[in-house]
């Protein structure tokens, strides 16, 4: 995603003729409120805050530091935006946080800012549901139209790729990586990187098989849905080293791109190491290849 300079993020003091402030909010000098923002009331609004046109702030939000925030972004009561990473190493340093156009974040849900042992930045993309009491922690990566359900958890520094659902009460361990299209279970505890199109469930969370409903919904054929399948049987099912399963793959599948996006997330930087299979019985199996 796109992320705002960093010089806009302070903020230039301006509030537009056009956006409507309830008397008892209080939007600290310096920052920055766009035409048609609307902030609710008993809400605060830091020095440092940027919202772009159309911004909605419900009543008893607070934005603190280095915060922008996208066109039509809409906060919902009692939401915290901006406040300091829970990191004991964080020492006031100015990070940021930004959120992209149109994402909706409900009651409750927390996003802190970023810290120098990280990123520097915690980032949330485009048309975003961050549903309520959700918690996004310092330096993760949300990409566009992910959805968090109620009570999700994230460490810091988790990075999320587009189309992602995680179910409600969900936590994923610190440096997880969540591939594209992938949907996390209700109460899973994820401790390892997911796999593109991946679908995972339990504490601790195992791979069940891909994300189907997901790949039909975005126009994926039937012959692409069995390559995949077969993709994921060969790598998660089959016998033998798995790097030599992995150099298979490719060998057979590699030209579809899909494919080539699993072996490539496969293969890219993790400190987690990679979400495995649970063991299923031949029968279930059989249904779920059926279903495809």
């Amino acid at each position: 995603m796109t992320v705002p300079d960093s010089r806009l993020a302070a903020g230039d003091g301006r509030i537009h003729a056009s956006a409507e402030i309830h008397p008892t909010a209080i939007v600290a000098a310096g920052a920055t409120i766009g035409p048609d923002c609307r902030i609710g009331p008993f809400s605060q609004v830091g020095a440092a805050a940027v919202l772009e046109a159309g911004v909605s702030v419900g009543p008893h939000v607070v934005i603190e530091g280095h915060a922008h925030l996208g066109e039509g972004v809409q906060l919902s009561h009692g939401a915290s935006i901006g406040l300091a990473p829970q990191d004991l190493k964080y020492k006031g340093e100015p990070t940021r946080t930004v959120i992209g156009a149109r994402t909706m974040v409900r009651e409750h849900a927390t996003i802190h800012r970023g810290s120098v042992g990280g990123h520097g930045i915690t980032t949330v993309g485009a048309d975003c549901l961050i549903m309520v009491n959700a918690h996004v922690g310092h330096d993760c990566t949300l990409d566009h139209h992910v959805i968090l359900a109620n009570n999700v958890m994230l460490g810091g520094h988790v990075q999320i790729a587009d189309t992602v659902f995680v179910g409600g009460g969900a936590a994923l361990h610190q440096f997880v990586r969540i591939g594209r299209q992938s949907v996390i279970g209700g109460m899973s505890g994820v401790e390892a990187d997911v796999i593109p199109f991946g679908a995972v469930l339990g504490n601790r969370a195992r791979l069940t098989g891909l994300n189907l409903i997901g790949l039909k919904r975005r126009g994926f054929s039937r012959a692409d849905i069995h390559q995949l399948r077969a993709v994921y049987r060969l790598l998660f099912r089959g016998a033998g080293v798995f790097q030599h399963r992995l150099a298979q793959a490719e060998a057979e599948y590699g030209a579809q791109p899909a494919v080539q996006e699993i072996l490539a997330f496969i293969r890219g930087d993790s400190k987690r190491g990679l979400c495995r299979a649970r063991r299923v019985a031949p029968l279930e199996e059989d249904d779920a290849e059926a279903q495809a």
